[in-house]
């Protein structure tokens, strides 16, 4: 599938910001599940000072602003080309030893909630507790916005039972951990059917099973990744993966307004369209 994506977010400040300093991670790289044809990273109001990969294998870029702005536009758009193959992404690669995926963050340190969860799983592989694991954070955390911060804990959302699509991811990767089954966090877009335009990027987990290598797991709705998405970063947890992150020196009051588009690329449309009338002209 070909997905068009246009992601803004915009800062404004009540007055100047005597200096800022902003970590970018907004652009997709190539995998086993998506080809990038196009993307590109804009920002008005500040300058982009450096890109790098960081030691997950993320692309990064920091922004700086000082001066006279009272405005931050951020803007990145492109197109990427995904496959369906059922969640699987396969062996591990980069810098970071696998076993650092089992590592415990403020986010994911597990608890009694987490450790009773796991008590309840059942399966005759581990691909088959994965997969009991997913279904039992969707029965046990109802999807609410609004209940959970980007600092809420993964035993305070199991203790709360709600939470948006990071908690699910959260209290997915410490269970799993807690099961010695390496596990990340993975942030990206998501084609949502009716629903084109969104407020936030969507999370997932991923957890590495022997013989398959990393296969994704997306609590929230209870399935495997497929085309329908997107993958921009991953790490221990949402703090190594939020989209924009970083500091800014001043009193100013800030005000975020973020908006997000995913749809099937016009290209493919016409494509699909095309072939429709072909198929119809040789039936008739």
């Amino acid at each position: 599938m070909r997905l068009k994506i246009s992601h803004t977010t915009v800062y404004e400040y009540d007055e100047p910001v005597p200096y800022s300093l902003q970590r970018l991670r907004l652009t997709p790289v190539d995998g086993p599940n998506q080809k990038v044809l196009s993307w590109m990273v804009s920002v008005d109001g500040a300058k982009v000072e450096a890109g790098y990969a960081d030691h997950f294998g993320n692309r990064v870029e920091l922004v700086s602003a000082e001066g006279t702005q009272n405005t931050i536009r951020i803007v990145a758009a492109g197109e990427v080309e995904t496959e369906d193959k059922s969640g699987v992404v396969g062996p591990h690669q980069g810098f970071c030893p696998l076993w650092l995926f089992l590592r415990e963050t403020p986010l994911t340190a597990p608890g009694p909630l987490v450790e009773a969860l796991v008590k309840t799983l059942e399966g005759e592989n581990d691909l088959a507790r994965m997969h009991a694991l997913m279904e039992a954070v969707n029965a046990d955390v109802a999807y609410i916005p609004g209940t959970t911060t980007t600092e809420t804990p993964a035993e305070d959302v199991l203790a709360a039972k709600t939470g948006v699509c990071q908690d699910h991811a959260h209290v997915f990767i410490s269970a799993a951990r807690l099961m010695e089954i390496p596990a990340r966090y993975v942030s990206g877009y998501l084609l949502m059917d009716g629903q084109p335009e969104q407020t936030a990027t969507h999370a997932w987990a991923e957890a590495h099973v022997p013989g398959l290598g990393w296969v994704g797991f997306d609590a929230a709705n209870n399935v495997c990744p497929d085309e329908r998405y997107v993958r921009i970063a991953s790490g221990l947890s949402y703090t190594d993966c939020a989209p924009v992150s970083g500091l800014r020196l001043g009193p100013a009051n800030e005000d975020l307004t973020v908006s997000l588009s995913v749809t099937p690329s016009e290209v493919q449309t016409q494509s699909q369209s095309q072939k429709g009338q072909s198929q119809s002209q040789s039936q008739g």
